[in-house]
């Protein structure tokens, strides 16, 4: 996720592409992007979710 915290992580250019290197998306993800699923948690949509843990992460535990 690009944060400022991730952006002190990142500050050179071989840690960027390694963590690009390794996000099949091949981008950092926003803070935008947990709105959907902070949404689904927050909703009816989700009242038979239990014990599950929801990853967005554009893929990179996977990878």
């Amino acid at each position: 996720m690009e944060r400022a915290m991730t952006r002190e992580l990142l500050k050179t250019e071989i840690a960027i592409k390694n963590w690009i290197g390794m996000t099949p998306m091949k981008r950092p993800g926003q803070p935008l992007e947990l709105g959907g699923a902070v949404i689904y948690l927050a909703s009816d949509a989700s009242s038979f979710t239990t014990g599950h843990i929801l990853v967005v992460d554009g893929g990179y535990t996977v990878w």
